[in-house]
């Protein structure tokens, strides 16, 4: 895998949306934030754009990131927020320069189409942290944004957490891939479909219903997408729905069902989705992972 270059002070941060719509006065918070820590800040075109939930139309929101990926004077681009719509301009970005000269991508839930885009076609890491609509218009520092600072930057990234009683013990070594479980969903059967073969897998999701968890988890398990995997990381199955009937499991009982006869470890509530902290980590990047009695350990090399 090919790593970019970590920021330093004096480098440039491109705010991009390339999903759901979001002004600069959203974003004012993360802006001043990356600006304290000593980095130049520029937006995407589209930033203030509306078309229905977009932020613009297709095209403006293509061009916009276009614009980002190409300027060699940006060393980073992160995502304003998510919502939907990356897999509709997935396609027409033309990633030439990207490739001649890595930055880092960075996001989670919808960015989850880029990370596995760029991880299948290029080989080339990128970042699973928190976006500037999570900054706090207060200015404090959330232990999601000290994260994602320590890991822009190319401090080490290590992670200690408590166990879980689903959690099945074991250690695995591999490359880091996943994200939003409904957004690689989607992308089952396109020509960037993770392959999930050697690899350790991490899955979070928000707001769906218990049974499109079930469903979702079923495809991957009778697809073969835990057939190979050396480990299994699940993040916050957050705000969960049932219908009026309950499903009777909730989500995470789903996934343990699911990766119950696989002999792989898994740990359950890694500190990372759409809650806070949202820890970051680096897609592509081999890790080390450990799940004993005594609680989980996750190091990034």
């Amino acid at each position: 895998m090919i790593t970019p270059n970590f920021l330093k002070k004096g480098d440039t941060i491109g705010i991009v949306a390339p999903a759901r719509k979001i002004s600069s006065i959203e974003l004012k918070p993360a802006a001043d934030k990356l600006k304290k820590w000593g980095l130049n800040v520029v937006f995407a075109k589209n930033i203030n754009k509306s078309f229905h939930q977009f932020a613009g139309n297709d095209e403006v929101r293509l061009a916009g990131f276009q614009s980002l990926l190409d300027d060699d004077n940006v060393q980073a681009i992160i995502a304003g927020r998510g919502g939907y719509g990356t897999i509709r301009i997935i396609e027409k970005l033309n990633f030439d320069k990207f490739v001649k000269n890595p930055k880092w991508i960075i996001g989670y839930s919808d960015i989850t189409v880029l990370h596995s885009y760029i991880h299948e076609k290029f080989g080339i890491e990128t970042m699973h942290a928190v976006m500037p609509v999570n900054f706090p218009f207060n200015g404090d520092d959330s232990e999601s944004i000290l994260s994602l600072k320590k890991a822009i930057f190319g401090e080490s990234l290590k992670y200690h957490f408590d166990p879980d009683e689903k959690n099945r013990e074991g250690s695995a070594t591999g490359q880091l891939v996943g994200g939003n479980l409904s957004v690689l969903y989607s992308m089952r059967g396109t020509s960037f479909d993770l392959n999930t073969d050697g690899k350790i897998l991490f899955i979070e999701d928000l707001d769906e219903y218990l049974y499109h968890i079930d469903r979702m988890i079923m495809n991957f398990k009778i697809g073969g997408k835990f057939d190979k995997i050396k480990g299994l990381i699940v993040g916050a199955l957050s705000d969960m729905n049932d219908n009026l009937v309950p499903y009777g499991k909730d989500a995470y009982e789903i996934v343990a069902d699911a990766v119950k006869d696989f002999n792989f470890p898994v740990c359950f509530n890694f500190p990372a989705g759409h809650i806070d902290p949202n820890e970051a980590m680096i897609f592509g990047r081999k890790i080390k992972m450990s799940v004993t009695d005594k609680g989980t350990k996750i190091s990034f090399e």
